[in-house]
């Protein structure tokens, strides 16, 4: 067993006063049982009455064998008034191996002076007072819990689900005099369990008639206790019983930061990643951990919302060195400090201040560090900034890009990953067209010995400018939420896939491959925004107005992540794909570059974008005007699978 500890741990550890005082009951419940069997036994003529020194003798190698194994297995060292059925189990099955000891040993030294099924009654007798003791003060407490319960200010909740799981929370709740909630009912679709009770607490059905039923009860929130659920599941349950206007929570899994085995599941909110139109993919493995010990990895924008949870990865893997290079101190500094608390002198951090735009200060960082890995994520990512400021876009995303790649060439980096974006395909802004153009850049790079692979994923949830935090601030603030456009829709994804994400193509990267995610169905902006005001236990267009701005500059109704007619190859891993898009040269680039650099001295004296867009439209030839691909948004293939799914 788990908690199974030598005997020398046992003697040298020190005994609290709940053990001592539970140690001194089990001895006195032995010491009687045993007193009485014996007297009834010679009472009946069973067995002749012993002597006062060899019943002493006997009382003793029982309740040495009892005591041993309660003592080596912990039973002392559960905490009785929250057992469970495998607690009584546990201390049965204990017992029982007791027994056969205590009767093994008495037969060795040969003074024993009672038949074997005589040995076993007293041991059965023994276990089965121990037991009615254990429950009298699980009941007791319970009773007691349950008075407080009624004066203290409880919360009545109901459960959705009385299975194993249901049963388990339940019980917690009830036998827990810190909770806050009241277990009032179970709502399950099992006939057999419907009707009856539970633990104490009544089941009733889940039909059609439900909904009505839970209003009229007095109860303030509804806890799904389910296991396995889905994405889909969990949307639906939400959506089915938010109707009761009850404040809805999820018993689910808390998972450690360093991903220990240490998870425990826990009463939460219903977080916006659970509404999803997918399920959250988990892409890492120990094959990450492998690829990355050892190596020294330097990760551009690393204090941005994907660059320092990747720092937080990567840090797992024992890298011989993880190099952050940001320009914005701030959140270099933060990630910094997190690291440095979680690890100590076990990662060999560094922290660099630098701009991918200057290639003399970048040239000196990998001449110091020569990384064997680069992750490259610092960009400028706000649609409508750069496309009034299109000229950082270039600077920052393209030559910044360009920069970066050529210190990893130059320096000998094995793997150098882009982060890209599905606003590359078929661009309609400035930012997207840098994006599209950076992954040209990367792609043009097949006869290096660095394997060069970009990595394109959709919009992350809760990353820095995205659109939960500006929502969850419009709800603080008392709405309304404003959106663009009400059909405008996105492909979503956590932060911690897209991490996971580009380390997988790290490990894949051979020679220039667009790797991309199957990332489901995209979400309509306008669900998500109602989903957010549900969350916060208000009401869409009542408490909180969702309220349309029109579409920004360059802004798309809708995001595609593959380019069109082109063939994918699934990978290892089937929900990370590579696009098969024929690379441009590495002449071809240049020339594209020159145009780039030619505009920016063009548009050195003027603040708008216009000379750029038309670089940028001359180079990417996918680039297309905004209003030319919303007008055909209702004809898209997007648009219609993300309406039909909801309709």
């Amino acid at each position: 067993m788990s908690d199974k500890r030598s005997i020398k741990e046992i003697l040298n550890m020190k005994i609290s006063a709940r053990k001592l005082i539970l140690i001194l009951i089990d001895i006195t419940i032995i010491v009687l049982v045993y007193a009485f069997i014996t007297f009834m036994f010679w009472l009946y003529a069973l067995n002749k009455l012993l002597s006062m020194h060899l019943n002493i003798m006997n009382a003793g190698v029982l309740i040495f064998c009892l005591l041993l194994f309660r003592l080596v297995f912990g039973i002392y060292s559960s905490v009785w008034r929250y057992a469970n059925s495998y607690s009584y189990l546990k201390l049965i099955i204990l017992d029982f191996a007791a027994g056969i000891t205590y009767f093994i040993i008495t037969i060795m030294v040969g003074y024993i002076y009672t038949r074997g099924w005589q040995s076993i009654s007293i041991v059965c007798i023994i276990t089965l007072a121990t037991l009615a003791s254990r429950f009298v003060y699980q009941q007791y407490h319970s009773r007691c819990h349950h008075l407080e319960s009624l004066v203290g200010e409880k919360i009545n909740v109901v459960i959705i689900g009385a299975g194993q799981i249901g049963v388990l929370l339940a019980s917690e709740l009830k036998m827990n005099s810190k909770s806050r909630y009241n277990p009032y009912c179970f709502v399950d679709i099992d006939k057999e369990k419907i009707g009856n009770k539970i633990s104490g607490i009544k089941v009733i059905e889940a039909d059609n008639s439900i909904i009505e039923k839970l209003k009229q009860m007095p109860v303030k929130e509804i806890i799904i206790a389910i296991p396995k659920l889905n994405g889909d599941e969990k949307q639906k349950l939400y959506r089915y019983y938010e109707k009761t206007g009850l404040k809805i929570k999820i018993y689910d899994f808390m998972f450690s930061q360093e991903g220990s085995d240490e998870n425990k599941r826990v009463i939460r909110d219903i977080k916006i990643e659970d509404l999803l139109f997918r399920e959250s993919i988990n892409i890492g493995d120990e094959a990450s951990i492998r690829f990355y010990k050892g190596k020294r990895i330097l990760i551009t924008g690393g204090g941005g919302s994907i660059g320092s949870e990747l720092c937080r990865q990567l840090a797992r893997c024992k890298p011989e060195q993880l190099i952050i290079l940001d320009i914005y101190e701030n959140n270099a500094y933060e990630i910094q400090q997190e690291l440095l608390r979680l690890y100590g002198s076990k990662l060999n951090l560094a922290v660099e201040i630098a701009s991918v735009r200057e290639r003399e200060r970048l040239d000196c960082i990998f001449r110091c560090y020569k990384p064997h890995i680069v992750f490259h994520a610092a960009a400028h990512k706000h649609v409508p900034l750069m496309e009034h400021n299109g000229c950082e876009a270039v600077k920052n995303n393209i030559m910044g890009t360009y920069n970066t790649a050529d210190m990893a060439e130059k320096y000998g980096a094995e793997k150098f990953i882009l982060i890209s974006t599905d606003k590359a395909v078929n661009p309609t802004n400035i930012m997207g067209a840098s994006k599209r153009m950076c992954e040209m850049i990367i792609q043009c790079r097949t006869d290096s010995k660095t394997s060069f692979a970009s990595v394109r994923f959709g919009n992350v949830l809760g990353s820095n400018g995205s659109v939960i935090p500006l929502f969850k601030k419009q709800v603080e603030d008392g709405g309304p939420i404003t959106i663009t456009d009400k059909r405008i829709i996105r492909y979503f994804m956590t932060i911690p896939e897209a991490s996971q994400l580009v380390m997988h193509a790290g490990i894949m990267a051979r020679k220039g491959e667009l790797f991309v995610l199957d990332m489901g169905k995209p979400v309509r902006i306008v669900e998500l925004a109602e989903n957010m005001i549900r969350l916060s236990g208000l009401t869409p267009y009542k408490d909180i107005d969702i309220v349309e701005i029109g579409l920004r500059p360059g802004e798309k109704l809708y995001e595609e992540l593959l380019l069109k007619n082109e063939d994918l190859t699934v990978t290892v891993n089937k929900l990370i794909f590579i696009e098969k898009d024929t690379p441009f040269t590495r002449a071809e680039i240049d020339d594209k570059l020159d145009i780039l650099r030619t505009a920016l001295i063009d548009c050195t004296n003027a603040v708008d974008s216009d000379v750029i867009k038309r670089a940028m439209k001359n180079v990417v030839s996918t680039y297309d005007d905004p209003e030319t691909v919303n007008g055909n948004a209702n004809n898209a293939v997007e648009m219609k699978g993300c309406y039909d799914k909801l309709s």
